[in-house]
């Protein structure tokens, strides 16, 4: 997967005194632009929170990174009469040739804290299932 493909862009609004503030680091040489110091910035937060990170990922038992569900892998979940909980911290992914029929036979419950791609129809279909 490509690089880019592994981060999601957000809007923020900033006031317009942070923003100065911001602008005038970057000028100092501090960071090398406006998007160095969001994610210089973003890092120190999680640093500074990582404890409670790792504790409620334990708690939610939730999949740190990528998780991505295969066609083949669904197909033996229902031909053995099984689900799972599409549960994840990072990206999740739902591939491709994946129908709403398999999906919804086979995906009890979906949570994702980070971006989630999967076909269209599917998504919508698991909306209900959607914590």
């Amino acid at each position: 997967m490509a690089e880019v493909d592994k981060s999601e862009k957000i809007t923020i609004n900033v006031g317009l005194v942070d923003l100065g503030q911001i602008d005038l680091l970057v000028d100092e040489g501090f960071f090398a632009n406006r998007t160095d110091f969001i994610r210089t910035a973003i890092r120190r937060q999680l640093e500074t929170r990582s404890d409670a990170v790792t504790d409620t990922i334990g708690r939610r038992a939730l999949t740190l990174g990528t998780r991505h569900l295969a066609r083949h892998e669904l197909e033996q979940l229902r031909d053995a009469g099984r689900t799972t909980e599409l549960r994840v911290l990072g990206l999740a992914t739902i591939a491709n040739d994946v129908d709403v029929e398999l999906a919804l036979a086979t995906i009890a419950a979906v949570e994702v804290l980070g971006a989630f791609r999967a076909p269209r129809e599917v998504k919508a279909a698991l909306a209900p299932r959607t914590i």
